[in-house]
């Protein structure tokens, strides 16, 4: 720490000699050209320095310029250029230049058509960029199926999010994070449009500034952020049919006036899947002689209508100043019914009994949060302070109904049991944080921030045995959860460049309270728990450009990260499926920490080569153990991971109207340590890979054709089979191209079926497989309307970053 205090007073005394140029652009009326472009140039050879935007009243200043001889430029569209003469700095002058009249330049421009194309991906030195605009299978699908085609990602068929093999990840949206539990974040990105996406970060070892929460990294997806003069707004569309029809609607409007933008994201859908989920089971004796099987079948078809809502405002108080305002909300609904069929055999494969399960639900979701935010300039050249508060409420309640059905082979009826449940919950997040940002003399710059977090959750359990139709309390299952937490986290971070190499390293300190209380009823007691630990996260990078041109470059990095369990993992709380299978949560699941090693090269940003290792102690993972003859999922502490990972990314034009991005890696994952049965020790080497053509037809038509692999690996307890997934688009431009139409089909293969084995269960084996509806056809809209002058973008806002990701 005190290495990073020599260095930010060193640099900022070295400063302290530094000069400023300041002027104004007006035009021939003496009028201010808001929005003009001004750049600063060495004299001796243009080079550029630093370029900028007029404010509105037409000033510009340059500040933090060493000695030296400078010019100075000015342009907008529709007016002729301006270059001053030469402007000499020395010491601490500050040089005023004569106003910048810019005139017409005598030519009526009636309409400006700027196209480019940006690459599919981007490397930076800790991190890897996504532009999800350039893949137009993209348009017309949500968040979620475009995450699915992110290199290095995949979502399995409860939406749980891995990253290069790895659960645990961080997903983040605008640097905030969703606060939602992996299947109500799946149903959350699956309502927000692709349409309103701009990029997704992949950060499998995010710098310090980021929050150390999420094992596998960050996946930070950043939305579209409008400041367009005026009004603007871009409207979208879709229908979609799989096995049922679903619907997807959104508008994402924007509107500056003056020192006011104002701006809101509305979206709407209606959702109806089907999945069929067939778990083979076979029980055994002590001496591993066959006992009994078990055949439970699944079916699912979830109904939801989802809306969201993002909505605004930024408040410009200078041309240094910004406050700006969010509000985002949520409103979930959805039902199911539920059957399970279950024939349960003997040991010589004889039918012994069926068991008929209806379950029926009901789901409410609703979320709510304020975000007020803070940013002040301090000059041209990057010093930044910033501030943000964030309150975040989520509510739910889910309603049950279990009637367990027992025939004998002949369809006798021997037993029927009935169990309902209401299952209310509300969190409660409230977070502050601070960053301030100071570039250094000789391409160097220093971030520092503080942040502080508090969460409160309260989840009831509350369970009713039904007999005619009288419901009378499960003590058993029954129960209340009360858990409160408390995180303080500091960093600081530090990167330069000397020639061709570029470091970057800092260190986090983050310090964790957590006061658990599970309140107890007439049959049984309370029990607590506390937990008090403070850590360590530093972070490392080293870049080196093998060439003058920086075309070739070589990153090294590390990074230390933690997993602290989703709050819903905490609740003891025994959630129902069947009469054989429920889900548990943990109060005693322990956090888990990883050691991140990379070592990557690419060229250009087109071709790029990583190895990685990746030591996790600790495991959190969901683990599956027996009593009689029900399986209980619940997450674990499984033991230790060892991750080693090779992956190649590419992208490259075979011919003008064919542009090819590919992905591949291949990873090993060994997991070792105490479980169940005694000891789990398991490993498998997987190789996986998303690839993408893409072809331009005519200027208004194109296509695409994409899709990935996974021949299936190890991950705790599980070991999946391999599965893939083949898709095909085709666009066409409409209404002077500010609209289009897509038609895609998802899955054409009907290939993506998740399936495997459960292993190391105490006298049982298990194998799992899913029948889900993917095999889909969508025909999407898309128009843009309004203006389409731009200004300068807002920053990005929130501090909530990984509590959120651990709601539920």
């Amino acid at each position: 720490m005190s290495f990073f205090i020599l260095l930010l007073f060193n640099f900022a005394d070295a400063q302290t000699s530094a000069g400023t140029i300041s002027g104004s652009v007006l035009d021939d009326a003496k009028k201010p050209l808001d929005g003009a472009t001004v750049i600063l140039l060495v004299a001796k050879d243009s080079s550029v320095v630093s370029s900028q935007l007029a404010n509105k009243d037409g000033s510009f200043a340059f500040e933090n310029l060493k000695d030296d001889t400078y010019l100075v430029k000015a342009t907008f569209i529709g007016y002729k250029n301006y270059v001053s003469g030469n402007v000499v700095v020395s010491g601490q002058q500050r040089v005023t230049l004569p106003v910048f009249n810019l005139s017409p330049s005598g030519k009526m421009l009636k309409e400006v058509a700027v196209t480019g194309k940006k690459s599919f991906i981007e490397q930076k030195i800790d991190r890897t960029v996504v532009n999800v605009g350039a893949l137009i299978s993209n348009t017309g699908t949500n968040a979620l199926e475009v995450l699915e085609k992110t290199p290095g990602v995949q979502v399995d068929a409860d939406g749980n999010i891995t990253f290069k093999g790895k659960s645990g990840v961080l997903v983040m949206i605008d640097d905030k994070p969703t606060y939602l539990s992996a299947a109500n974040l799946a149903t959350y990105l699956k309502s927000l449009p692709s349409s309103s996406l701009d990029q997704i970060e992949l950060m499998d070892n995010p710098p310090a500034k980021y929050d150390a929460a999420g094992n596998a990294g960050v996946i930070n997806i950043k939305t579209k952020k409008n400041t367009i003069r005026g009004f603007n707004a871009v409207a979208s569309a879709d229908y979609a049919q799989g096995f049922y029809g679903r619907t997807n609607e959104s508008i994402n409007m924007n509107y500056r006036i003056d020192k006011v933008n104002l701006f809101a994201n509305l979206s709407y859908n209606e959702d109806r899947t089907y999945r069929r989920l067939e778990i083979d089971r076979d029980y055994f004796d002590d001496n591993g002689n066959l006992t009994s099987s078990l055949k439970d079948i699944s079916y699912f078809r979830p109904t939801s209508n989802n809306t969201n809502i993002k909505t605004g405002m930024d408040f410009y108080a200078s041309p240094k100043t910004t406050w700006g305002i969010v509000y985002s909300g949520t409103i979930e609904r959805d039902h199911d019914n539920s059957p399970v069929f279950s024939p349960l055999f003997g040991q010589n494969g004889e039918l012994d009994s069926t068991i008929n399960t209806l379950n029926t639900s009901k789901n409410k979701f609703n979320s709510n949060g304020i975000n007020i935010n803070y940013t002040h300039k301090y000059d041209s050249v990057g010093r930044e302070l910033t501030f943000d508060l964030d309150y975040i409420r989520d509510q739910s309640n889910s309603n049950q109904l279990f009637v367990n059905n027992t025939f004998l082979p002949d369809g006798t009826l021997t037993n029927s049991t009935a169990l309902s449940d209401n299952l209310p919950a509300t969190i409660n997040i409230y977070s502050a944080k601070t960053d301030y940002t100071h570039p250094l003399k000789g391409k160097a710059k220093i971030e520092a921030g503080v942040k502080s977090s508090y969460v409160n959750t309260d989840n009831a359990a509350n369970y009713f045995n039904v007999v005619n139709g009288v419901s009378t309390i499960d003590y058993n299952n029954t129960n209340r959860f009360l858990y409160k937490e408390n995180i303080n986290a500091a960093y600081i971070n530090f990167n330069k460049n000397f020639g061709r190499f570029s470091i970057q390293t800092g260190v986090r300190v983050e310090n964790t309270n957590g006061d658990g209380h599970q309140l107890g009823n007439a049959e049984k007691a309370d029990s607590s728990f506390i937990n008090h630990y403070t850590n360590l996260f530093p972070t490392a990078y080293l870049s080196y450009n093998l060439d003058t041109a920086g075309h070739n470059v070589m990153v090294a990095s590390y990074g230390r990260r933690i997993g602290r369990p989703n709050y819903g993992s905490l609740n003891p709380f025994t959630f129902f499926v069947d009469e054989f299978t429920y889900f548990s949560g943990n109060p005693f699941l322990r956090p888990q920490f990883t050691d991140n090693y990379k070592l990557a090269y690419s060229f250009r940003s087109l071709f790029t080569l990583a190895l990685a290792y990746n030591y996790t102690t600790d495991v959190q993972g969901e683990t599956i153990h027996r009593t009689g003859d029900v399986f209980i999922s619940t997450q674990g502490n499984i033991g230790q991971q060892k991750t080693l990972d090779f992956s190649v990314n590419t992208n490259f034009q075979p011919a003008k109207w064919w542009t090819v991005n590919l992905y591949a890696e291949v990873y090993q994952n060994t997991y070792q340590g105490a479980f169940y049965t005694g000891y789990l020790n398991q490993s498998k080497v997987t190789v996986s890979g998303n690839g993408n053509n893409q072809f331009t037809i005519s200027p208004t038509w194109s296509a695409e054709l994409s899709g990935f692999f996974d021949t299936g690996g190890a991950y705790g307890q599980f070991v999946t089979l391999p599965k893939g997934m083949l898709n095909a688009a085709i666009q066409k431009k409409i209404l002077n191209n500010k609209g289009s139409i897509k038609l895609t089909m998802q899955n054409i293969l009907q290939s993506f079926s998740p399936s495997g084995t459960i292993t190391n269960i105490v006298d049982a084996t298990a194998t799992f497989h899913n029948t889900l509806d993917t095999r889909v056809a969508t025909l999407a809209f898309t128009y843009s309307f309004g203006k389409s002058t731009n200004t300068p973008k807002k920053r990005e806002t929130g501090g909530a970053d990984s509590e959120q990701g651990r709601a539920h």
